[in-house]
């Protein structure tokens, strides 16, 4: 089952400058699991040493936020989309 994953351009320098990849999975964590496998330095920024989503990191499936859903155990279906963006603070 393959779907995508979307990223802003200020991590896309750790996926070889790609706006999107194509990735498999089931659920979240699979899929991110796959990527971890092509771009090992992105996904380490992305999760903690226990393997969540670190909080400046905001994940959606289809446009609605994981933490809202089953978190990285949200099942996937072929051709979703999964967005990933940092939190940017500034003042």
């Amino acid at each position: 089952m393959a779907v995508t994953i979307c990223t802003q351009e200020p991590l896309r320098k750790l996926l070889d400058n790609e706006p999107a990849i194509e990735v498999s999975g089931q659920t979240v964590s699979e899929a991110f699991n796959a990527l971890r496998n092509r771009y090992p330095r992105f996904v380490e920024r992305m999760l903690d040493e226990g393997g969540s989503v670190r909080r400046c990191v905001n994940v959606y499936v289809n446009e609605e936020d994981i933490r809202f859903l089953q978190n990285q155990q949200t099942r996937l279906r072929d051709g979703d989309e999964i967005r990933i963006i940092p939190s940017i603070a500034g003042g």
